[in-house]
C-alpha cells in the first residue's frame, strides 16, 4: 500500500476515527473517568498508545528498548491524570509521536523495506521492516482510538467538536 494510505489511516482517515480529534477535546476528568464495563480510561489508553509508539520509534532509530515483561507496564498504576496540564503534556505527546510516525509514512521504497532490529525473540517470528512496523502502529493505534471513541460515547461525550461518526 502506498504512503498516502498509511499516512491517512494513522490520522483516522476513511473508517477510523480520528485519533488526536478523539482526545483534543476532552478535559482532564473525563480523560481520568472509568467507563462502567472497561478496564482503563481513556487517559491509560492514551498513555498506552505513547508508550508503544515511543518504543517502535527507538527500535527504528536503532535503539534497543527494554520489551516489558507484562502488558500492564505498559499501562500507568493511577486511574490516569487528572490534572490539566498532565492531560495536556499527554495529549501534546501522543499528536508529537503521531507525527514522527506521520513523517515515517512518507519513507522512500528503500526504507520501507529496511529491516528493523528485533528487541525481543517473538518478534522474530514476524515480519520486521519499517513498513510491518508502521502498519503495526497503525492496527494498535485504530483499536484503542475505537475504544476511545466507545468510552466517549458511554461517557456522553461523543462526538468529539472535530466531529465523527454518530452510529
Amino acid at each position: 500500500m502506498s504512503s498516502r494510505a498509511l499516512t491517512e489511516l494513522l490520522h483516522g482517515q476513511g473508517a477510523h476515527a480520528d485519533p488526536v480529534a478523539c482526545i483534543d477535546d476532552l478535559p482532564a476528568e473525563l480523560a481520568a473517568r472509568l467507563a462502567a464495563g472497561f478496564p482503563h480510561s481513556i487517559g491509560q489508553l492514551v498513555f498506552h498508545m505513547n508508550y508503544w509508539m515511543d518504543y517502535e520509534l527507538r527500535r527504528i532509530r536503532g535503539g534497543r528498548p527494554a520489551y516489558p515483561e507484562h502488558s500492564s507496564e505498559s499501562f500507568p498504576p493511577a486511574p490516569s491524570p487528572t490534572d490539566a496540564q498532565d492531560w495536556d503534556r499527554l495529549r501534546k505527546r501522543f499528536a508529537s509521536l503521531l507525527a514522527d510516525f506521520t513523517t515515517l509514512a512518507d519513507s522512500s521504497p528503500e526504507e520501507m523495506q529496511r529491516q528493523i532490529e528485533t528487541v525481543r525473540e517473538g518478534d522474530q517470528k514476524v515480519a520486521g521492516t519499517l513498513e510491518a512496523v508502521l502498519w503495526q502502529m497503525v492496527a494498535h493505534n485504530s483499536y484503542h482510538t475505537g475504544q476511545i471513541a466507545m468510552i466517549r460515547r458511554v461517557l456522553g461525550a461523543w462526538p468529539p467538536r472535530a466531529g465523527g461518526d454518530t452510529w
